[in-house]
């Protein structure tokens, strides 16, 4: 559960904070990612290894997984997920173990619990403290809209939709 407060006016025009809760259903349910609690989040590595390998990686299986490695075709689909979903400010070209499941899925076309995946480095991320840099901003913002009714968008904010 990810608890915050959002400040917005009242009917008197006063500022009152309305505070928010989510979890990892409301996430799926804004999003509309499709996947459920009962789609796993870890895949055998032995099962990733061997796609991997089909996929013409040609790095050590039990070293770094780098984009650079891989065939054209799957570079640039490594590169689309990475950029899409990376919770990091920098280190595009390795891919993490849950990128590697995450890939390893959807070439497969296997059911993967993405949005756990998500809440869980949103969670981490947005609970570090004021120090950490917010990396799912436009996440974020898609959850307050739906929880919080009633906010005023700015039509020059570039967040704005």
């Amino acid at each position: 559960m990810f608890y915050s407060a959002v400040r917005k006016k009242d009917e008197n025009g006063q500022d009152i904070d309305v505070e928010i809760k989510f979890n990892v259903g409301d996430l799926r349910r804004v999003f509309e990612l499709g996947d459920s609690d009962d789609d796993p989040i870890i895949i055998p590595e032995r099962l990733c290894q061997g796609l991997w390998c089909r996929m013409g990686f040609t790095g050590h299986l039990n070293g770094k997984y780098l984009k650079t490695m891989f065939s054209i075709p799957y570079k640039f689909m490594i590169n689309c997920v990475v950029h899409a979903l990376s919770h990091k400010k920098g280190a595009y070209d390795e891919t993490s173990d849950y990128f590697m499941n995450i890939i390893t899925c959807l070439v497969l076309n296997r059911p993967y619990n993405v949005s756990q995946v998500i809440f869980d480095h949103m969670v981490d991320i947005v609970g570090a403290g004021s120090g950490k840099y917010i990396m799912y901003p436009r996440f974020i913002q898609m959850m307050i809209d739906d929880l919080v009714k009633g906010i005023p968008k700015d039509v020059d904010d570039i967040l704005g939709l």
